[in-house]
């Protein structure tokens, strides 16, 4: 079916701005497939006479035989008017005025059509703004159908379903991109990267989630505007690399990002560090990517604090050697390094601290894993941490780290009972201990001096 409206969506048509209108023979979806709160929301608009319309992702993602996540609708009614359409509702968002409508524990994202033109008065320039570069601050302007779908990032996020007479408003050949598996952004790219670059992210995303070629129009300019993340919040960009990182298409994602310029905007300390597929660095962010992906895809838990300690881990790694060069401990020198990797991301994806915590504890057991003889072992395994260090110690060996078959010894020693367990400590002798320390004990005849009696 995808092939026959393909067909009927030429060129001429994507440039006059109208959608086609496709009517349920032609394709695959029915009301049915939407969910009942979102089909009651579209509902009670279009009985209150305004136009309403399930749009995006769940339209692109059940054309694609995919399972919706969530769904959207987008209508000519302003936020105030769909606010008192519903009792359980309310407005938020500041750059983009949305209505949260909700009737059971789903949550319906109510939208009001907008529309890119700033050339009706000063009423609607106050509510567009601009920063210098291009980068739309905030976007409140109102328009019509037509307006709301011609500011649209990707042609496959420009469709309109309307469950009332089944039919999908495709105004810039959505379906056809789908049949062809192509990402393309709608408009002249390198305005609407500029406009919001956040949209070269959403690029890269959808064509590594969706297994998508980039149109060679699209992805053009993104090499050359990719310094412009630099714009962006760090607040948004953290919540954006979440979506990047934690998607189940973190490995694929990650060379697109790094392909176009965009990972070396948001990991800046690691960019340089993996120009070699074959360096160490480079596979231990293979590793982690391809653990992450069959973590989620199973559904199994996964946590930004793992996955952004192995992405500053070889930044955290070589900082900490230059300390060590300089005489100071180990311990000591990786503390620094941490608090100085940690420091210098924060300003780009703001980590939260209760992440940056685990982080670095997280390396911290890098240095006490390997001591583990004595009483050390079992204090170590009931550490909170201790699960995450593990896997960080298996990934590390996975990457090509020597480590004396670290990981193997922890993997026995979990499964080992109390006498094993007992034994494999004290087999461990004095290589697992940590190294006697000087003594400090002074003479306290020293004056100024602490001692130790």
């Amino acid at each position: 079916m995808l092939e026959i409206i393909s067909k009927f969506f030429d060129k001429a048509k994507r440039d006059t701005g109208e959608p086609i209108i496709v009517t349920s023979q032609y394709h695959s979806l029915t009301p049915k497939m939407i969910s009942r709160d979102a089909r009651k929301v579209v509902s009670v608009l279009q009985d209150a006479g305004y136009e309403a319309y399930v749009v995006g992702g769940a339209v692109r993602d059940l054309l694609l035989g995919l399972k919706a996540k969530d769904f959207d609708v987008a209508t000519d009614a302003k936020p105030a008017e769909v606010k008192a359409l519903f009792r359980r509702s309310r407005i938020i968002g500041r750059r983009f005025q949305i209505v949260h409508v909700q009737f059971s524990r789903e949550i319906i994202e109510v939208t009001t059509f907008r529309s890119n033109d700033t050339k009706s008065g000063d009423t609607r320039k106050k509510h567009r703004l601009q920063s210098d570069s291009g980068m739309l601050t905030r976007d409140n302007v109102f328009g019509s159908l037509n307006d709301d779908a011609s500011r649209r990032d990707l042609s496959i996020n420009a469709m309109y379903y309307d469950p009332g007479d089944n039919s999908i408003h495709d105004f810039a050949g959505g379906m056809a991109d789908i049949e062809q598996r192509t990402i393309r952004i709608m408009g002249d790219p390198a305005t609407r990267f500029r406009e919001d670059p956040v949209r070269m992210l959403r690029v890269v995303r959808f064509a590594a989630k969706l297994a998508f070629s980039i149109e060679p129009r699209t992805s053009k300019p993104m090499h050359k505007l990719a310094v412009n993340l630099e714009h962006v919040s760090p607040p948004r960009l953290f919540d954006e690399s979440l979506k990047l990182f934690m998607s189940g298409q973190g490995l694929a994602t990650f060379w697109l990002l790094y392909e176009y310029g965009l990972f070396a905007q948001m990991i800046p300390q690691l960019s340089g560090m993996i120009s070699d597929r074959n360096s160490l660095a480079s596979k231990l962010i293979d590793h982690a990517f391809t653990n992450t992906d069959l973590r989620i895809r199973s559904s199994k838990r996964v946590t930004p604090a793992f996955i952004y300690a192995a992405l500053l881990w070889p930044a955290v790694q070589k900082v900490a050697a230059h300390y060590q060069d300089r005489g100071n401990s180990p311990a000591y020198a990786l503390s620094k390094a941490a608090g100085e990797v940690i420091a210098k991301q924060i300003p780009i994806t703001a980590i939260p601290r209760r992440f940056t915590i685990a982080m670095r504890e997280i390396w911290d057991l890098q240095l006490l894993l390997p001591r583990r003889g004595g009483h050390r072992a079992k204090r170590l395994v009931e550490h909170p941490r201790f699960r995450a260090a593990y896997d960080f110690v298996l990934l590390r060996e996975q990457a090509g780290e020597e480590l004396d078959n670290l990981g193997d010894w922890w993997t026995n020693y979990q499964n080992a009972g109390e006498e094993q367990r007992e034994e494999m400590a004290r087999a461990v002798g004095d290589s697992g201990k940590n190294p006697r320390r000087r003594s400090r004990r002074k003479p306290r005849s020293s004056r100024g001096q602490l001692t130790d009696g």
